[in-house]
């Protein structure tokens, strides 16, 4: 019978470092998959694969973060440092380093970064509309007399423009029209009370007034309902919405922008002591005008009773002055012909004259003389030229056969003493002189041998 050994000791599993990464990061990704994850972004960096890589912290911890290109082009928000979010994603682990990382599949700013963040966007959205554009803004009217007022009807904002309303211009037409300016429903309520004004028509210019506060207190003024009401308003909207530094989508689209509810009370009309001057102004410059339109107007009476008198004389004198002319150019037409039949009987005296005149016929045959003899001379210099041009030919030909020549190219002629030319050498026995001539003279000389 066989016998079997028994061991107690506890089985041994060893892992490569890759199985262990790959068992860990299934377990990881099925335990945190979906999950959220708020934080701060920090340290952003696209890489040229298209991926996004960045680092989410908090006061005590940080986490690396990837956001594969099939993602990033799809997130409406782009990561940003600094940027407050919650990311939506999955647990992975990056096995070559051994590291875990969230694969982020979705990006929410939060807070106030997320306020900011809409606030940019709705502006950069409104502003390619053109809503911002100077074009489309509308100039108030100079004295309206009915104001339209778009905010709480309780508070200091409302008894601030009516105060100073009424310290300006005393009697002026205002309707208010009560409305939410913070919280829920205030959005809806601000679009209702620009809508009525603009529907009835009645007011000359709205506005629409906010007291100061956060960001979060204006932004009712930051909503595109809003935005688009005012755009939308038939009369012109003057937007006093927070205090001077602050800033809403509000005031971008409005025709006007109030630093504060007070300044659009004072900017929406001037003093009755303003308006009085101007009119006094008025009244003075049409009071000159109209005095000096009479004084032109009688100046014209006058000179229209003189100026009939003399256009019945300046047209007797007229009719007068036509016959004289008349007569004139009769008597020019009649000078004009008998000095032209008078100059016709000179011309032809003359010419026969002329034809008399023996100068005039030696000055022809002078002139004819003149003309044979210069022609004779061209015809001389031209055969003189010819034979010239011949004989420079011919001198340049003899010039080149000359045994001149020949020396000026290191030859020499050698001549006896009887001056014949030395062709052998029995023309020159030893002992007797020779003469050599070169180019530049001659040389006299003895034969040895």
């Amino acid at each position: 019978m066989e016998q079997i050994e028994l061991s107690w000791e506890p089985v041994r599993k060893t892992y490569t470092v890759n199985e262990l990464s790959t068992r860990i990061r299934k377990m990881l990704g099925e335990e945190f998959s979906g999950i959220f994850v708020a934080g701060e972004i920090s340290g952003v960096r696209l890489a040229a694969s298209g991926h996004c890589y960045f680092t989410l912290k908090d006061h005590a911890s940080q986490l690396a973060c990837v956001c594969f290109r099939q993602h990033f082009r799809y997130l409406k928000c782009k990561p940003q440092d600094g940027l407050s979010v919650v990311l939506r994603g999955s647990i992975d682990v990056y096995e070559e380093r051994g590291q875990y990382q969230l694969l982020v599949e979705s990006i929410e700013p939060q807070g106030l970064g997320a306020l900011q963040l809409a606030f940019e966007r709705l502006k950069d959205k409104l502003n390619a509309e053109g809503l911002f554009a100077r074009e489309r803004k509308r100039v108030l009217p100079q004295y309206p007399l009915r104001i339209g007022i778009v905010t709480s009807p309780t508070g200091a904002v409302i008894q601030d423009i009516v105060r100073v309303l009424d310290r300006r211009f005393p009697g002026l037409h205002l309707r208010i029209f009560p409305s939410l300016v913070q919280g829920e429903g205030s959005v809806e309520s601000v679009c209702r009370g620009i809508d009525y004004f603009s529907a009835s028509g009645w007011p000359e210019v709205v506005i629409v007034a906010r007291g100061g506060g956060s960001l979060e207190d204006l932004w009712t003024f930051n909503e595109e309902a809003v935005a688009r009401a005012i755009a939308a308003s038939s009369v012109p909207v003057i937007s006093a919405v927070g205090h001077e530094t602050d800033f809403t989508i509000a005031d971008f689209v409005a025709d006007l922008r109030a630093p504060t509810p007070s300044a659009a009370a004072e900017m929406v009309i001037r003093t009755r002591g303003q308006v009085l001057e101007q009119l006094d102004g008025y009244s003075h410059k049409l009071l000159q005008a109209t005095r000096y339109k009479l004084a032109v107007s009688m100046r014209r009476l006058h000179e229209l009773g003189i100026e009939r008198a003399a256009n019945s004389l300046h047209r007797s004198i007229g009719r007068r002055q036509q016959k004289i002319d008349e007569m004139d150019y009769r008597l020019r037409e009649q000078i004009r012909g008998k000095l032209t039949l008078s100059r016709r009987s000179w011309e032809r005296s003359n010419a026969q004259l002329r034809e008399l005149d023996l100068r005039l016929r030696f000055a022809g045959f002078q002139r004819r003389l003149e003309t044979a003899r210069g022609l004779a001379l061209q015809r001389i210099r031209a055969g003189i030229a010819k034979r010239k041009t011949a004989l420079d030919t011919l001198t340049a030909h003899l010039t080149q056969l000359s045994p001149l020549k020949i020396l000026d190219r290191g030859y020499a002629i050698v001549q006896n003493s009887s001056g014949k030319i030395v062709k052998a050498p029995g023309d020159a026995p030893a002992g007797s002189g020779i003469r050599i001539r070169v180019a530049d003279g001659s040389l006299e000389a003895k034969v040895t041998s």
